[in-house]
């Protein structure tokens, strides 16, 4: 996943978590250095003053405190709005220069602030950036509208768009022009006095509620851990995450207790292994109730509220939904397009789903469990286990015992051969090199903001220094849920600027003297992740608005999503697929029968991924006059029938009240984008296939013509030029085992 950042501060700010501004009056180091003799120096002492002289400006975090954000983000929005009137007054005529690339260049100060206290908020944080947040997200939000809805500054933009086919522009600084005036009119420069005014209300309600939302699922998710006093209640764990266990329980203060804390999703790795089956109701529970019992970290009314701002706000931008003003700009256009992709799969995939869970049966029966048709539509928390039918937090175990009995793999076994720091440098890091010639050198000089966080310096294939790269893997209980890529400082030529990246996961953190064994799903999430710091790393433009990751959210997706098929490539799965004692090579007889396990699984994850998607939808397409949502639980159960999604046995991956994606992290009536994506991931991977594979002729085509770009080109066509062709869904439903299971419900 990319981090969108809270707010969008003129430029480089424009995609956050990816992923990231003067006019005639002085620039760059000049003109922060004219600002700050306005006043007696605001920053005294603050290592966000000034640029940092570190490698790639990477931030000093052995200065760092968290003190220095708060007047470091306030001097920051103090001195853009200062360069912003300087470029709205000009007394000369509008010009590309003097209008938006001295928009690309302002807010220096808040940019190199503001991307470092997003990162740390997610990964890091603390009750007083916590504090922070709270405080400052609305004064952000309305930092932002004082850009976008500043009446003198909007017409100097209109200005240039108005003559940019007669300026002699190039094509990136053409593509420059359109999105900032498309960026203006979107965030409402158009509107009457009266609506914008309106506007910036909702504008700073929705970004408080962001940062409530965030804190108490942070909070939600720690209290719901699974607390155990007797290992017995945890049998059929492995004596590894037994020990990570109980050192969780240490790091909680609670000595003696084993700990299993939560992932962000619905359904939670421990549930394959957990042999009892109270135990394995108990944490599925904790997981899907976690943000609903009426406490503090109840999280149902804060999305409520927000589901009805974004709805309002649609409604005054011109579009009817939230959905469709999202979608506008986006590949899919318009919200039917992407619920048709959606639907039109959805049949198959739980079609496979029950061919699954009759697979489970079996294996279940011998149990006690006696699988029959559900009379509940879909699981609440307020549900009770109805006495013998296999439920959903029987489905993570019982798969794990089809994949032992009918494929004989244990995926205990299996996580010998997986060694986290193995499968990085001669996996993930391995692959780039014999795609893209990249090679990479831990730096131990580099300051981190926790010591399990380590740095890399990445070089091209030609020697010459590319990026910095942080790798964040552990989970701990002040990081938010999930896996994502972001950035400290990102790609431009105008600034000359080279990307820092980061990756940030929850693994397990192993006992001290253990090693960080993961599973196959984390080293997938592990290509995934690095797919999108390659896409950073490899941006090669000169507008920070335009740089790295700053595409569409249904685009985005895609060279992380893409990345993730190097992980079993051959040549690559055999290069770190070993054991993690002897250093063996993982025997050709489970290779095999980890490559016949094929899709198995694949109707439980789509469907579970379908299920979310639609759920997304369904809260982002209603209208304005229905937005008050009463019981959010009904809501759920009743989207998903409308959709056709509705199976018991599997809830969606994420629910209402813990879906961070889309109430927190910029993937509102965005979530489809995956499914959309892995369309653009599967279709070019079989372009991969049938010029070659992996060799670096066709990996540097990749990285020309795709992941360099940014945003200098709509997405459609730039995918288009590399392949030769629109997208094929083809691929996708073969790799995913859909188009036997659409074959098979045809009469």
């Amino acid at each position: 996943m990319l981090r969108i950042r809270p707010i969008l501060v003129v430029t480089a700010v424009v995609l956050a978590s990816s992923c990231s501004t003067t006019p005639t009056e002085p620039v760059g180091a000049e003109k922060e250095t004219a600002a700050k003799s306005e006043i007696t120096d605001p920053l005294p002492g603050n290592p966000f003053a000034e640029p940092s002289t570190l490698p790639f400006e990477a931030p000093p975090f052995d200065r760092i405190r968290d003190g220095d954000f708060q007047p470091a983000l306030e001097e920051g929005m103090r001195r853009q709005l200062a360069e912003v009137e300087r470029i709205a007054n000009d007394k000369a005529p509008a010009t590309f220069e003097n209008t938006l690339v001295a928009l690309e260049k302002s807010g220096a100060l808040l940019t190199r602030v503001n991307r470092v206290f997003s990162a740390l908020t997610q990964a890091n944080t603390d009750d007083i950036l916590q504090r922070v947040q709270k405080e400052e997200a609305p004064k952000l939000a309305a930092h932002q509208d004082a850009i976008y809805l500043n009446p003198k500054l909007f017409a100097r933009v209109k200005s240039v768009y108005d003559k940019r086919d007669s300026l002699g522009l190039d094509a990136e600084s053409l593509r420059l022009t359109e999105r900032y005036y498309r960026l203006f009119v979107r965030a409402g420069a158009e509107l009457p006095a009266g609506d914008q005014e309106v506007l910036r209300g909702h504008n700073k309600e929705l970004s408080s509620l962001a940062a409530q939302f965030r804190s108490k699922l942070l909070a939600a998710t720690k209290a719901g851990a699974l607390v155990a006093d007797d290992k017995g209640d945890l049998a059929g764990l492995s004596d590894a995450d037994l020990a990570a266990a109980l050192e969780a329980g240490r790091a909680r203060m609670t000595p003696d207790k084993y700990v299993i804390p939560l992932q962000n999703t619905t359904q939670q790795p421990a549930l394959a292994s957990l042999q009892r089956r109270d135990t394995r109701e108990k944490l599925f529970t904790a997981s899907i109730a976690r943000a609903e019992l009426r406490d503090d970290n109840d999280t149902r009314a804060t999305i409520t509220r927000i589901a009805e701002l974004r709805a309002e706000k649609a409604r005054l931008l011109g579009y009817d939904t939230w959905a469709a003003y999202v979608l506008d700009d986006q590949m899919a256009k318009t919200p039917d397009r992407a619920i048709e992709l959606m639907t039109d799969m959805a049949l198959a995939a739980i079609a496979k789903a029950k061919g699954e869970a009759r697979e489970m049966e079996r294996l279940a029966k011998k149990d006690g469990i006696q699988f029959r048709p559900w009379d509940l539509q879909y699981y609440s928390p307020s549900a009770r286990s109805e006495g013998g039918a296999l439920r959903p937090w029987d489905w993570q175990y019982y798969a794990e015992q089809v994949r032992k009995s009918r494929f004989q793999i244990d995926s205990e076994e299996v996580k010998q051969y997986f060694e986290l720091d193995n499968v990085l440098q001669n996996g993930v890091f391995f692959a780039a090199n014999q795609l893209y010639g990249l090679t990479f050198k831990e730096r131990h000089d580099i300051p981190v903001y926790q010591r399990d966080v380590r740095v890399f310096e990445v070089f091209d294939h030609d020697g010459s220094s590319l990026a910095l790269f942080y790798a964040d893997y552990f989970k701990r209980d002040n990081k938010a849920g999930g896996a994502w890529s972001t950035s400290f400082v990102g790609q431009s030529g105008l600034l000359g600027q080279k990307p820092v990246v980061t990756n940030t996961c929850n693994f397990t953190k192993p006992a001290p003297g253990q090693h960080a064994l993961i599973s196959h799903d984390d080293v997938i999430t592990m290509f995934h992740e690095f797919g999108h710091a390659l896409h950073a790393m490899f941006s090669n433009v000169k507008y920070p608005l335009l740089g790295g990751t700053s595409v569409p959210r249904d685009f985005v997706e895609f060279p992380s999503q893409f990345n993730e098929h190097w992980a079993d490539e051959p040549s690559v799965f055999a290069n770190y697929a070993k054991h993690y004692k002897t250093g063996e090579p993982m025997p050709a007889v489970l290779v095999d029968k980890i490559r016949e396990v094929g899709t198995y699984g694949q109707g439980f994850a789509t469907t579970e991924q379908l299920e979310a998607s639609l759920l997304d939808m369904a809260w982002h397409t209603l209208p304005r006059s229905m937005t008050i949502v009463d019981n959010v639980d009904a809501f759920e159960r009743s989207a998903l029938r409308r959709y056709d999604v509705d199976y018991a046995l599997v809830p969606p991956r994420y629910r209402t009240s813990y879906f961070a994606h889309i109430w927190s992290n910029g993937y509102a009536a965005g979530y489809y984008a995956y499914l959309w994506t892995a369309v653009l991931r599967d279709d070019a991977f079989y372009w991969f296939k049938e010029h070659g594979g992996m060799n670096r002729e066709n990996g540097q085509r990749f990285r020309d013509m795709v992941l360099s770009r940014g945003g200098t080109e709509e997405t459609d066509a730039l995918y288009r030029a590399w392949r030769g062709r629109d997208p094929s869904v083809e691929p996708l439903l073969e790799v995913r085992g859909l188009k036997e299971a659409s074959a098979k419900r045809k009469p």
